[in-house]
């Protein structure tokens, strides 16, 4: 493997104690006669509860949440407009490099980066025996959380985990010949945009990917997780204690939280996925 230095070599020591702490749980982390292929990616737009659906599926026995792995969300902007097979060899190397310094290969890596939508392709390809799960959540709801954030605002400073700026500067993600639009545009259309780009990406493998709606995730738990479960493989009572800590209370926020303005904006965007996704 290549040297790393500076923030790299800091981010895979932080990930990798951060991974090995939940690797120990119920004793988990034992020795095994070969290196567990059978990764997960759970994909779709922030905010669409990726990060609980990961934290769900890596609490089963046999698992691990990886969680957002920084190395390869810093990753993505570049491996996104390479060819599967080089996305593959980058994305396949820092996820070996963190479980093996976490001493988690045993176990089956459930990762949870948003980003890894735009780098689905090369991510099955990389693991063979993976699956994806595509979180959707209605992407007015989305807005809703992701203008609460302010990641995309004019005013928001700092950077993120993995060194990216926050701001309304558009990002990897945003269609070429609309960058200037983008940064022109007001704070909820530039979050219906990124929902539309995250969301669109992660549907580009329906043969190798489960989709989760976020909604059916909260009101019917326990059949989301048996029918999760029976794609993976896995026992579906785990499942079931870990998708009944869903809450509804941000359902339908939008409702009460986006003002005319705003819904128009978003609807400007996205109005075509909301429908086709049946939201509208």
């Amino acid at each position: 493997m290549a040297p790393v230095r500076g923030w790299q070599a800091a981010a895979y020591g932080v990930t990798a104690a951060r991974i090995a702490r939940r690797g120990l749980r119920d004793g988990q982390r034992l020795p095994r006669a070969r290196a567990e292929e059978r990764a997960v990616f759970v994909v779709g737009s922030p905010r669409s509860g990726t990060s609980f659906t990961g934290a769900a599926l890596g609490s089963q026995p046999g698992f691990v949440d990886l969680g957002e792995v920084p190395l390869l969300k810093a990753a993505v902007p570049r491996l996104a407009g390479l060819p599967a097979g080089e996305q593959a060899r980058e994305l396949r190397r820092i996820l070996e490099r963190v479980r093996g310094l976490a001493l988690v290969r045993g176990l089956r890596g459930v990762e949870q980066n948003p980003e890894t939508s735009f780098v689905l392709a090369g991510a099955l390809l990389a693991y063979p025996e993976a699956l994806a799960v595509h979180v959707v959540r209605d992407g007015r709801d989305v807005v809703c959380s992701l203008l609460e954030r302010g990641w995309l605002g004019a005013g928001r400073a700092g950077k993120d985990d993995a060194g990216q700026s926050y701001g309304r500067h558009a990002r990897f993600w945003v269609e070429p010949e609309r960058r200037e639009e983008f940064e022109r545009a007001g704070e909820a259309r530039r979050a219906a945009w990124a929902w539309r780009r995250y969301v669109g990406a992660a549907r580009a493998l329906p043969e190798r990917t489960v989709e989760l709606r976020y909604e059916t995730l909260v009101t019917s738990p326990h059949a989301e997780a048996d029918r999760i479960a029976e794609a993976l493989g896995s026992e579906p009572a785990p499942l079931r204690a870990a998708f009944a800590k869903a809450h509804a209370s941000s359902l339908g926020r939008w409702r009460t939280q986006l003002g005319p303005e705003q819904v128009a904006e978003v609807e400007a965007e996205a109005g075509g996925l909301l429908a086709e996704l049946g939201y509208a």
